[in-house]
């Protein structure tokens, strides 16, 4: 007793279409973190310098995101002390080390950039130097001039 020609295709669609929703539903379960625009994952960028009154801080470090979109966030850490900085609005915002959640080597967040975490800060400049972005500032609360060296990501163009 075998199926009929019509009942084998009905039998082998339905098959493909349980395949492609549990593939579907995978496929969303995992990237849902991922896609969600109030999310984060900062990675640290090796090449990066930073200097405090012309001096390199004991214990520092710069992050950024992989997100293109979000090229003008940048993390710092200066001692105990965490910074998010926004290049275009041109300004800086105190992180507290509970809004950090730490993935292996790389931070993960929600949105650092609330207005009532803004600190004062004057004199920016931002340069482009050749390979890098030069961001010079003065933070008011302590009254000391940052200076943070971001390479530009690599350009890949070329070699497609």
């Amino acid at each position: 007793m075998g199926l009929t020609p019509k009942k084998s295709r009905v039998c082998v669609a339905a098959r493909a279409l349980v395949i492609v929703l549990f593939a579907a539903a995978y496929a969303a379960a995992g990237s849902a973190p991922a896609s969600d625009p109030d999310r984060f994952l900062w990675k640290s960028v090796p090449s990066a310098q930073c200097k405090l009154d012309d001096k390199i801080p004991l214990a520092w470090n710069v992050y950024q995101t992989d997100n293109k979109k979000q090229a003008n966030f940048v993390l710092i850490l200066l001692g105990r002390r965490y910074l998010a900085m926004d290049m275009h609005a041109k300004h800086v915002y105190n992180v507290l080390p509970t809004d950090l959640t730490a993935k292996g080597s790389e931070w993960e967040s929600g949105d650092l950039f609330v207005e009532s975490r803004i600190l004062p800060t004057e004199n920016w400049t931002l340069r482009d130097v050749g390979p890098a972005e030069l961001i010079k500032l003065t933070l008011k609360d302590y009254n000391r001039t940052l200076q943070i060296e971001i390479p530009h990501p690599a350009d890949l163009r070329g070699f497609y």
